[in-house]
């Protein structure tokens, strides 16, 4: 059978919302997550920082693992450098961008939220996915760089601080017109890992949704017909092993990754 695996790529553990929907459409697909620790988090990286690691370091990854498909499973890196990307590699590569779209087709209110990092919230490419999906809409944005740190520590065994987490969604909230979000983009693939207590802090009735099981969908479809191995085997990558990537790796060591490596 093909052992090649999926190759799922971020600053820290948020791919793993990512991870998770292709699992389930793809439950004996093999997977290497990686997790650009020596560089997290992105969020709060330049553009040139981004463009030059991100294709350079996918180059490697690809080298050593032999993927049948990468996914960029970073809404930063995705909106920075995924043209790149693929112009360097020669395998499929997916990038994961702000559901824009679909969030634009629930709102009522045809006023939208898209929460992130600040390096993806004022990128110009969800400039252009507004004025192509919302332009009939109102769309509000706050990058946070502490709502990042939060979701990252909790797979490191640290309780989420919801007043820290409602502080920063209120930031967004309490814009012009905030009043009035009816669905909120989790544009960090980080945020659908502590999507419970964002709902928890948020008015009632108010919608989050990612891109998780659009990309998901996407990635059955490029490898539809393929073969996959009948036992797969994961693996679980830092680029820095330090102590918070190894509480991570103990608790995702549960999780179906018993497999943990530096690069």
């Amino acid at each position: 059978m093909d052992a090649r695996p999926l190759l799922f790529f971020d600053s820290g553990v948020g791919g793993l919302s990512i991870v998770a929907p292709v699992q389930a459409l793809l439950p004996r697909a093999p997977v290497v997550y990686v997790a650009d620790s020596a560089a997290f988090p992105y969020g709060t990286k330049s553009e040139a920082d981004i463009a030059a690691r991100v294709p350079a370091l996918l180059g490697r990854l690809v080298e050593r693992y032999r993927p049948r498909l990468v996914v960029i499973a970073c809404n930063t890196a995705s909106t920075i450098a995924l043209p790149a990307v693929r112009a360097a590699l020669d395998v499929p590569v997916v990038g994961t961008v702000p559901a824009i779209k679909p969030a634009a087709t629930l709102s009522r209110n045809r006023v939208i939220g898209v929460l992130g990092t600040s390096a993806t919230v004022r990128q110009p490419y969800v400039d252009d996915l507004a004025h192509r999906f919302a332009a009939d809409c109102i769309v509000l944005r706050h990058g946070s760089a502490a709502l990042v740190e939060i979701a990252e520590g909790v797979l490191a065994g640290i309780a989420p601080d919801r007043d820290r987490i409602a502080t920063e969604l209120h930031r967004l909230l309490d814009q012009p017109d905030g009043d009035r979000i009816d669905v909120i983009v989790n544009s960090c693939t980080h945020f659908p890992l502590i999507e419970g207590d964002l709902i928890a802090v948020a008015p009632p009735g108010l919608r989050f949704i990612d891109s998780g099981e659009g990309i998901a969908r996407r990635v059955a479809y490029l490898t539809q017909g393929q073969e996959w191995p009948e036992h797969p085997e994961h693996r679980l990558v830092f680029t820095r092993l330090g102590i918070r990537e190894r509480a991570i790796a103990a608790t995702l060591a549960t999780r179906g990754f018993p497999q943990v490596e530096a690069l």
